[in-house]
Protein backbone atom coordinates (compact mmCIF):
# COMPACT_ATOMS: atom_id res chain seq x y z
CA UNK A 1 0.00 0.00 0.00
CA UNK A 2 2.59 2.44 1.01
CA UNK A 3 4.90 1.49 -1.93
CA UNK A 4 1.58 1.59 -4.63
CA UNK A 5 0.95 5.44 -2.77
CA UNK A 6 4.25 6.53 -3.37
CA UNK A 7 4.67 5.18 -6.54
CA UNK A 8 1.36 7.02 -7.50
CA UNK A 9 3.12 10.72 -5.78
CA UNK A 10 6.20 10.35 -7.28
CA UNK A 11 5.03 9.79 -11.25
CA UNK A 12 2.68 12.56 -10.81
CA UNK A 13 -0.65 10.57 -11.71
CA UNK A 14 -2.27 12.74 -9.76
CA UNK A 15 -3.74 16.23 -11.92
CA UNK A 16 -3.77 18.69 -8.62
CA UNK A 17 -1.12 21.52 -9.01
CA UNK A 18 -0.13 21.55 -5.49
CA UNK A 19 1.07 17.54 -5.44
CA UNK A 20 2.67 18.18 -8.77
CA UNK A 21 4.73 21.24 -6.83
CA UNK A 22 5.72 19.55 -3.92
CA UNK A 23 6.95 15.97 -3.11
CA UNK A 24 5.17 13.83 -0.86
CA UNK A 25 6.68 11.21 1.26
CA UNK A 26 4.24 8.23 2.29
CA UNK A 27 6.26 7.30 5.46
CA UNK A 28 3.71 4.85 7.10
CA UNK A 29 0.53 3.05 6.41
CA UNK A 30 -1.72 1.71 8.65
CA UNK A 31 -4.05 -0.60 8.00
CA UNK A 32 -7.40 -1.72 9.97
CA UNK A 33 -7.41 -5.47 10.83
CA UNK A 34 -10.26 -5.76 8.25
CA UNK A 35 -7.54 -4.35 5.36
CA UNK A 36 -11.12 -1.93 4.70
CA UNK A 37 -9.51 1.71 6.16
CA UNK A 38 -5.65 2.61 5.76
CA UNK A 39 -4.42 5.66 7.65
CA UNK A 40 -1.75 7.33 5.58
CA UNK A 41 1.11 9.06 7.11
CA UNK A 42 2.77 11.43 5.22
CA UNK A 43 5.21 14.60 5.29
CA UNK A 44 6.01 16.77 2.65
CA UNK A 45 9.72 17.60 1.72
CA UNK A 46 11.45 20.07 4.34
CA UNK A 47 7.56 19.63 6.01
CA UNK A 48 6.40 23.04 3.25
CA UNK A 49 3.01 23.71 2.90
CA UNK A 50 2.12 20.84 5.03
CA UNK A 51 -1.89 22.02 5.56
CA UNK A 52 -1.75 22.99 1.38
CA UNK A 53 -0.65 19.29 0.69
CA UNK A 54 -3.00 17.46 3.09
CA UNK A 55 -6.07 19.52 1.52
CA UNK A 56 -4.51 18.41 -2.23
CA UNK A 57 -4.56 14.35 -1.00
CA UNK A 58 -8.09 14.53 0.67
CA UNK A 59 -9.72 16.31 -2.07
CA UNK A 60 -8.39 13.85 -4.67
CA UNK A 61 -8.77 10.52 -1.91
CA UNK A 62 -11.51 9.23 -4.42
CA UNK A 63 -8.67 9.17 -7.31
CA UNK A 64 -5.78 7.73 -4.94
CA UNK A 65 -8.39 4.93 -3.57
CA UNK A 66 -9.02 3.98 -7.06
CA UNK A 67 -5.74 3.90 -8.19
CA UNK A 68 -4.36 1.95 -5.12
CA UNK A 69 -6.81 -0.40 -5.88
CA UNK A 70 -6.19 -1.54 -9.16
CA UNK A 71 -2.57 -1.96 -7.87
CA UNK A 72 -2.71 -3.33 -4.72
CA UNK A 73 -4.34 -6.85 -4.63
CA UNK A 74 -6.93 -6.83 -1.95
CA UNK A 75 -10.66 -7.98 -1.61
CA UNK A 76 -12.20 -4.70 -0.72
CA UNK A 77 -10.52 -1.07 -2.23
CA UNK A 78 -9.06 0.26 1.43
CA UNK A 79 -10.64 3.75 2.47
CA UNK A 80 -7.92 5.84 2.39
CA UNK A 81 -7.25 8.95 5.34
CA UNK A 82 -4.63 10.97 5.05
CA UNK A 83 -2.75 12.53 8.21
CA UNK A 84 0.76 14.48 8.75
CA UNK A 85 3.51 12.17 10.04
CA UNK A 86 4.71 13.99 12.97
CA UNK A 87 7.28 11.52 14.51
CA UNK A 88 10.01 13.64 12.74
CA UNK A 89 9.11 16.49 14.71
CA UNK A 90 8.88 14.73 17.96
CA UNK A 91 12.06 12.75 17.25
CA UNK A 92 13.69 16.45 16.98
CA UNK A 93 12.11 17.69 19.92
CA UNK A 94 13.56 14.69 21.77
CA UNK A 95 17.11 15.24 20.21
CA UNK A 96 16.95 19.34 21.08
CA UNK A 97 15.81 17.77 24.83
CA UNK A 98 18.91 15.15 25.30
CA UNK A 99 21.51 17.96 23.94
CA UNK A 100 20.42 20.81 26.50
CA UNK A 101 22.56 22.25 28.74
CA UNK A 102 20.62 20.83 31.96
CA UNK A 103 20.99 17.08 30.40
CA UNK A 104 24.61 17.31 28.84
CA UNK A 105 25.84 17.79 32.46
CA UNK A 106 23.97 14.89 33.99
CA UNK A 107 25.54 12.41 30.97
CA UNK A 108 29.13 13.89 31.84
CA UNK A 109 31.04 11.36 34.16
CA UNK A 110 31.27 12.21 37.57
CA UNK A 111 34.68 12.84 39.51
CA UNK A 112 34.47 10.24 41.87
CA UNK A 113 34.11 7.37 39.23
Amino acid sequence: MRHALSDILMRGEVHDDVLASHSVSVTEVRMSPDLRHATVFVKPLLGADEAEVLKALRTNTAYLQRSVASRVNTKYAAKLKFLADESFDEGSHIDRLLRAPKVAQDLRPSEEE
